[in-house]
């Protein structure tokens, strides 16, 4: 999963969560996500790209930064 905008991210199907750390440091919750768009996020090819047109303004989120500071 090689991208230069997100470092990590992981899905909780549970609660609909999808967790995505970028590359900066900044650490974002986003909410009520359904499994296929998660699905769809992990197999992009471009992560960032997908981020940006299907995530990024469409769920509600949470700045998560500061309770993973040191």
């Amino acid at each position: 999963m090689p991208s230069s905008v997100i470092r990590f991210f992981r899905y909780a199907p549970d609660t609909r969560e999808l967790m995505v750390t970028f590359v900066s440091g900044r650490l974002y919750v986003y909410e009520d996500v359904p499994p296929e768009v998660a699905a769809a996020f992990r197999d992009a090819r471009a992560k960032g790209t997908f981020f940006n047109r299907e995530i990024r303004d469409r769920y509600a989120y949470r700045d998560i930064t500061h309770e993973y500071a040191g």
